[in-house]
């Protein structure tokens, strides 16, 4: 009686939801999906049935990461609100069927869609752009099987209006681009393997029939990242023939991200100076082999750069100044620069420079003041160490850049150089020397809480001013400069990892709770942190840090034992926002425990555990699953057999596979000989968002797709 009396209570002093004014009701129901907007919102009242069907929440649906939208959903929300929709959003919606695609012929008004991720055939998508008339915005995935041929003349009237595409290729073909012929934006992400299924070696040559003249008169932007493997380079170079013989006069941005090795050719070098004449250019980014030793870049033009990415280059300090940034001139309107692995960019000459050298901080200077708008920044897999003179320090020039929203940097880069000076004594040396009864040997004891570390003097570090300085960073990556996961991409799983910078053992536990100063922080990487001792500095994130979704942690502390579990116990217990958690770690015990702590975080959706000589416990598997009704992708790469990886997977898809529609689980021992046939199964999304470790920081330019 007194909870009901208390209730009715608050009910006649507060204020009733519906007494709120229109507009405000309408950016309340802005964050609710689609889906439960249409289907379950709207039919509560009268008053939310008209508001759930207002165009400013109709216009544009998105479904890329509705994880609970099945097949029935799509069909009733498109036949209640199909002909609303201008703008849709389906990506990566892997698991819905392909016969999902046949209902979005209802929405008559489409502009620009999305399906990259989605099953297509082409009849499918021949039948449905026939219907497409305003489209102007188009994403797809063109898989082995696709064939041009079968593209109605009504479908190919619908792609000659389209003015930007995206497509991913997952077997040699030009897809749907001859077919574009007002392309303004073209973006091409190659994923096609070397060898099929069967092992038989790929060509990258393209079907036979198909047309080899896309038409990029009127380009704008040119965008293509590659996967590994050498038929990828082959495809893309035949994208490439056509620019190469008459580059577009509107091109201002031209952008390729290939790994390794992607050698430069004679059509290749003709495109680059037909650019350089008639183009002038505000994003840039191309392969080393494009840039290290050439003098393209002092012929390049730019007009107002936003992007540039010279990853992996071995481009010198002294050119990044002379070069790309004009001696300091124009470049206010730079608000993204990837400069990872780029080991001597901080340097004035490569000539003879160790990249172990000290960096020129008037270079690091000159470039903060030039680029002072700066909103991402990568200086990661690099060597970059600050010289002992007073204020020059990396963390103190980077903390003028008031603007920046992510930033990458290497593990060595944000130690004091005092303290490599004098470095905390290890635990070895703690021990008495001694002929008297045995000492026990342990871990030191360190604070746990924020008033003590301030106690020694941490705040005085200049990675606590920096972090100080950014308290708008949403995005944060301190990775160890000769780190590289145990899970590449398409090669066997690596068994050895190389040793941290002697410049990064003394980051630990001091430096991770300096990073809970970031109010703001969404996503943080921390990798081969070698002086973590217990990880007490999570637990001041997990405190301080609410609005944290993505979370990544590999090799911290010493690698024989995982030194911080009680402290990331403790620290998931407060991630209520966290999302998204990848764990990296040697001999990982995955038990009852650490599951009990992580069915804490209520908006789990995505966990990775890699783990070399790890284990897991089934029963607190399936009890973490069966708790965290969120969750939709649990991949593990342990130490265990595989017949307890397939029998857990099994057990988790049998019992929970129905209720959730998105459910992938891959379970599957680490060093097993076909860990890469398994990896080519899990979906893209996943895949390259938190699957594969990687830094993404400046990784691509800002809003590229939508």
């Amino acid at each position: 009686q007194e909870i009901i009396s208390r209730e009715s209570e608050e009910e006649s002093n507060g204020v009733n939801l519906m007494e709120f004014s229109d507009e405000i009701l309408l950016h309340i129901l802005s964050y609710v999906p689609c889906t439960d907007l249409v289907l379950n919102v709207r039919r509560t009242c009268r008053k939310l049935a008209t508001l759930c069907l207002d165009k400013s929440l109709t216009h544009t649906v998105l479904l890329q990461k509705d994880y609970k939208v099945n097949k029935d959903k799509v069909k009733q929300l498109m036949r209640d609100i199909g002909k609303e929709i201008y703008q849709l959003n389906m990506a990566g919606c892997y698991w819905l069927p392909s016969s999902t695609i046949d209902h979005v012929t209802r929405c008559k008004n489409l502009v620009k869609l999305n399906l990259s991720g989605c099953h297509v055939t082409s009849l499918r998508l021949s039948k449905m752009l026939s219907t497409l008339q305003h489209l102007r915005s188009l994403a797809i995935d063109v898989n082995p099987g696709f064939d041009a041929s079968q593209l109605s003349s009504e479908c190919k009237a619908t792609l000659s209006r389209v003015s930007e595409l995206k497509q991913t290729l997952y077997t040699p073909s030009y897809g749907v681009v001859p077919c574009c012929t007002s392309l303004e934006k073209l973006l091409l992400y190659f994923e096609i393997l070397d060898r099929s299924r069967e092992g038989f070696m790929l060509s990258g040559q393209l079907m036979v029939g198909e047309s080899n003249v896309p038409h990029y008169q009127n380009l704008r932007i040119f965008y293509a990242r590659l996967a590994p493997g050498y038929v990828n380079q082959e495809v893309v170079r035949l994208y490439l023939a056509v620019l190469s013989d008459r580059t577009p006069e509107n091109l201002h941005a031209f952008l390729i991200s290939a790994p390794g090795s992607f050698a430069e050719t004679g059509a290749t070098k003709n495109l680059l100076d037909s650019m350089a004449r008639n183009v002038r250019l505000d994003a840039l980014q191309l392969p080393k082999a494009w840039i290290n030793g050439s003098g393209l870049l002092q012929h390049l033009k730019f007009q107002n750069p936003f992007y540039f990415s010279f990853s992996r280059c071995t481009l010198s300090g002294g050119h990044l100044i002379q070069r790309v940034i004009n001696g300091g001139k124009d470049l206010k309107s730079l608000t993204s620069l990837n400069l990872s692995g780029c080991v001597h960019c901080l340097a004035p000459e490569s000539l003879f420079r160790k990249a172990e050298d000290d960096i020129d901080s008037s270079i690091l200077e000159s470039l903060v003041v030039s680029c002072c708008n700066l909103r991402h920044l990568n200086l990661s897999a690099a060597h970059h160490h600050s010289s002992e003179s007073i204020g020059n320090h990396l963390c103190q020039l980077l903390s003028r850049l008031k603007h920046l929203l992510s930033l990458a940097l290497p593990v060595c880069s944000i130690t004091d150089v005092a303290a490599n000076v004098e470095k905390p004594p290890m635990a070895s040396n703690l021990v008495p020397q001694t002929l008297g009864r045995k000492v026990r040997i342990g871990i030191q004891t360190y604070p746990r809480n924020l008033a003590d570390q301030a106690n020694q003097k941490i705040e005085s570090s200049v990675f606590w001013a920096l972090m100080g300085s950014l308290r708008f960073l949403e995005t944060l990556e301190i990775i160890g400069s000769s780190f590289s996961s145990a899970m590449p991409r398409n090669e066997p799983a690596i068994r050895n990892s190389l040793p941290p910078c002697v410049r990064a053992q003394s980051v630990g536990d001091s430096e991770v709770a300096a990073i809970s100063q970031l109010t703001y922080l969404q996503s943080l990487t921390l990798a081969q942190l070698p002086n973590i001792l217990t990880g007490s500095g999570l637990i001041n994130i997990g405190l301080q840090c609410q609005h944290l979704r993505t979370l990544s942690l590999a090799n911290l502390g010493m690698m024989g034992k995982m030194v911080y579990m009680s402290a990331l116990m403790d620290m998931l217990k407060h991630c209520k926002c966290l999302r998204d958690l990848r764990l990296e770690q040697p001999y990982f015990c995955a038990g009852a425990q650490f599951f009990q702590a992580l069915s804490h975080c209520s908006s789990l959706q995505r966990l990775c555990i890699v783990s070399r000589s790890g284990t897991l416990q089934s029963d607190a598997v399936m009890s973490f699953m069966a708790n965290c009704l969120e969750v939709i992708m649990c991949h593990m790469f342990m130490g265990e057999s595989l017949t307890v990886c397939k029998n857990l997977q099994q057990s988790i898809v049998r019992s929970f596979q129905a209720d959730r529609p998105a459910l992938n689980v891959v379970i599957f021992p680490l060093l097993h000989e076909d860990l890469t046939e398994v990896i080519r199964d899990v979906p893209m999304r996943h895949l390259d968002e938190i699957t594969l470790f990687k830094s993404r920081v400046a990784e691509e330019p800002p809003n590229l797709w939508w």
